[in-house]
């Protein structure tokens, strides 16, 4: 919303400066976003007078001009403008001069063998208009040499304010002076619209033809007619005010209606009488009904938007934009006013649906005045007469003005409990009276908000009225106060251990990636979810489809991007949900992560493929972070049928499965059109059992020497290591702290159909030292735990 300070002058008696006024308005919830003095970026044009202006030597359609500034010898320029001439004073920038439309500073140069020093430049080159068919003329009481933004009338400061979208009365000078007069800023002396009379009954009647579940698309529609009208420029005062505020001055009759909506907010459109077929109606639009607007452009419109019509078609969409085939012209003679009372919902999808933007439509989606419906076409009448003549009718009104005062039951102490602020009551009822309510009674008083004040609910909105009024910057400040000096954990259970699991896995190295949890239908049968169950009936797009039933599709597809751009060696994972259908509840929450290619190679190491043991290893770290302790379920061979068959396992307490890992089946990597080696693993948040250290430290170190023994064994060649590791461990569970596989043999010295298989035993005792007795007797029930399980026998 931008205003000039003089504009603002003419609603607000005072003498505060444009920064004093800038500083209150923003102290006051109406944000500032500039103040500008609109002939800063002129500083450097002046008033120039055209001594000679004769045709150029060399070219038919260009003039060679000498010009005076007020100082030294007349300098020459090369001109096109055709309206160029001798005895004429223009705005004159010289060279060194950067040009505003363009940025580019203005150089010399020869034109057809004449050299130009300077410029006459027009309006669009000062961006203070789009006329660029000639040089802008001043008057000729304008001083030679003197700052061209002075002769312009642009020596005014322009102040541009942020309005939130429930400040629809702060869309005009008006509202602007009437909050500033209410702070202390000076006195509103608005002037109240005087009615003109109609000298006869308006040839065209007006209607609102909407079905009963659209009839707050337009509450109100009045009109009138003017006849004999002379459409030419708005006076000069008129043409300044706009240009101040980057407005395009186009004729008297659009002028009055942009003056109008700016000045009192109450958007106006004036018709071209004598374009218009028969009477006048507010109604719905047809679907597929086209309109060419004013802008320009031909919007196709839908059966939820409404329009101003007459009984051939459409010509406005209401709230938003007029259309250019009934618009005012030179020619025009006769001339119909518009005013009426649009939803603001309404106006406010319409414009999103065409993608327009108006100052219309920025002021009805806000919310308008009811009130000033008809006093806005009176005062438009008054203008139209002032400055093209003509003879208006009487108005015509269909609909009315809403009734929605309500009094709120309002106390002052309201203002102390939630405003912080100890305002007096005589001062609530005057920051309230000339905010424009109605107070009444004794406290609790029974306020009426104004016409204008739609945003106004109950008393809380009135609080906020007082303590900006009165001033934020009295509100006391005051320390928080809270039961213990730590505040109370907020997080559950569950988000803490989606923490732990995420910092886990960043601190192995892995990236985290965050991806839609929809995914192609074709993908997601991959993974088990080809299903109608998962599939969306309204995607978002079309290679969207269906819901993921595993987390894994996400970043595969991931990887394959940034594999495609050169990225060979990744590690990803993602938390999130994971679909067992649509229905709800039928999802888990999830960790999931992918090795990719060698890993990052270093100096210090070798590299190797991603494998299936990388996974394992990742899925366990994952695991002792979530519960705080070492995973101690058993390994299974085998997964889902995304992994290779041979080189995956699954990870179960009972027949709740936990996580699953293993390698990346080719036949999906090739899906993806990737390359492998690729490792994954998938973990069950929601499925991991409380840490039985509820409440304790994770690490808890003992003060006692640990004991480490090492063991080979040879077993059956059918028996896997981790059948032995479970025996070892089962031998002594509250000494052993760990057992690791480090060697595997098979060849001479060892029966054929046998291995030997090497383990490392770890006892940590927490009550003593341990003895060598105690170390021997628990190295005995190792031997018997894995003997007794596996067949194993010591390897001599």
């Amino acid at each position: 919303m931008k205003f000039s300070l003089s504009w603002l002058k003419d609603h607000l008696e005072t003498d505060a400066a444009a920064a004093t006024i800038a500083d209150k308005l923003t102290a006051i919830g109406l944000e500032v976003e500039s103040v500008e003095d609109a002939g800063a970026r002129l500083k450097e044009f002046v008033v120039g007078y055209v001594v000679l202006a004769e045709k150029h030597p060399n070219a038919d359609r260009l003039r060679r001009c000498l010009v005076d500034i007020g100082k030294g010898e007349p300098i020459q320029v090369v001109c096109g403008a055709p309206n160029a001439r001798t005895g004429m004073k223009g705005v004159f920038a010289r060279a060194g001069v950067v040009i505003p439309v363009s940025g580019e500073v203005l150089k010399v140069g020869t034109i057809r063998g004449v050299e130009s020093h300077g410029m006459l430049c027009s309006g669009r080159e000062l961006m203070l208009s789009d006329d660029h068919d000639g040089i802008i003329e001043l008057p000729e009481d304008a001083e030679v040499g003197e700052p061209a933004a002075h002769a312009l009338g642009l020596n005014d400061a322009v102040i541009d304010v942020a309005i939130t979208p429930n400040r629809g009365d702060c869309t005009s000078v008006w509202g602007i002076a009437r909050d500033l007069a209410a702070a202390g800023l000076g006195k509103l002396k608005t002037p109240s619209v005087e009615p003109v009379a109609g000298r006869y009954p308006c040839p065209k009647t007006i209607t609102l033809e909407f079905p009963p579940e659209a009839i707050s698309a337009c509450l109100m529609f009045a009109g009138r007619l003017v006849r004999g009208v002379k459409n030419g420029p708005s006076p000069q005062w008129v043409q300044d005010r706009l240009k101040a505020i980057g407005l395009r001055p186009i004729s008297a009759l659009v002028d009055v209606t942009n003056l109008i909506s700016y000045d009192r907010g109450r958007p106006l459109h004036v018709f071209d009488a004598d374009k218009l077929k028969g009477n006048m109606k507010a109604r719905l639009a047809r679907d597929g009904e086209q309109l060419l607007a004013l802008d320009g452009r031909t919007y196709t419109l839908d059966s939820e938007m409404c329009v101003i019509a007459d009984e051939a078609a459409a010509h406005s969409i209401a709230g938003v934009m007029g259309g250019e085939d009934t618009g005012c012209t030179a020619a025009t003679v006769n001339v119909f006013i518009e005013s009426a009372l649009f939803d603001a919902v309404r106006t406010a999808a319409t414009g999103r649906k065409l993608q327009l933007m108006s100052d219309a439509r920025y002021r009805f989606e806000r919310g308008v005045d009811p009130q000033f419906v008809v006093p806005g076409l009176e005062l438009a009448t008054r203008l139209i007469l002032d400055w093209c003549g003509g003879e208006p009718s009487e108005i015509v009104v269909a609909g009315g003005v809403p009734d929605r005062r309500r009094a709120i039951a309002f106390s002052p102490e309201t203002v102390r409990r939630l405003g912080g602020l100890d305002v007096p009551d005589p001062e609530i009822i005057r920051i309230l009276t000339k905010l424009g309510f109605a107070v009444s009674g004794e406290a609790p008083h029974q306020v009426t908000a104004p016409s204008w004040r739609s945003d106004i609910d109950g008393p809380a909105d009135l609080v906020e009225e007082v303590v900006r009024i009165y001033g934020l910057e009295h509100v006391p400040s005051v320390p928080m106060t809270r039961p213990n000096a730590i505040a109370r954990p907020v997080l559950t259970p569950a988000q803490k251990r989606t923490r732990l699991v995420r910092r886990a896995l960043a601190v192995r190295g892995f990236n985290e990636t965050i991806s839609f949890s929809f995914i192609p239908r074709a993908t997601a049968a991959l993974f088990g979810g080809g299903d109608e169950a998962r599939q969306l009936e309204n995607p978002i797009a079309a290679d969207l489809d269906a819901l993921r039933p595993s987390l894994l599709p996400s970043l595969l597809a991931a990887a394959a991007k940034n594999q495609a751009r050169g990225f060979a060696d990744q590690m990803l994972f993602e938390t999130g949900a994971a679909f067992q259908s649509g229905m709800p509840g039928a999802q888990q929450t999830a960790a999931a992560g992918l090795r990719l290619g060698n890993g990052v190679r270093s100096w210090t190491k070798a590299t190797h493929p991603a494998d299936v043991f990388d996974a394992k290893a990742d899925m366990l770290a994952l695991l002792e972070a979530a519960m705080g302790a070492p995973m101690t379920a058993p390994i299974k061979a085998g997964a889902p049928a995304w992994y290779h068959p041979g080189r995956s396992g699954t990870l179960a307490l009972g027949k709740t499965v936990l996580a699953v890992f293993g390698e990346i089946h080719p036949k999906v990597l090739a899906h993806f059109d990737m390359k492998g080696p690729a490792a994954a693993f998938e973990v069950v948040l929601e499925a991991i059992p409380e840490s039985k250290s509820k409440g304790k430290s994770a690490f808890s170190p003992s003060p006692y020497q640990a004991v480490e023994r090492d063991f080979a064994f040879v077993v059956d060649a059918k028996v896997t290591a981790d059948e032995v590791v479970r025996a070892v461990k089962s031998a002594e569970r509250a000494l052993i702290e760990a057992v690791s596989v480090f060697d595997l043999y098979e060849g001479k010295g060892v029966p054929e159909g046998r291995k030997s298989l090497a383990v490392s035993v770890r006892l940590q005792p927490r009550e003593g030292t341990l003895t060598d007795a105690e170390i021997e007797a628990a190295a005995q029930k190792i031997v018997s735990a894995a003997a007794k399980a596996t067949g194993a026998v010591l390897r001599s």
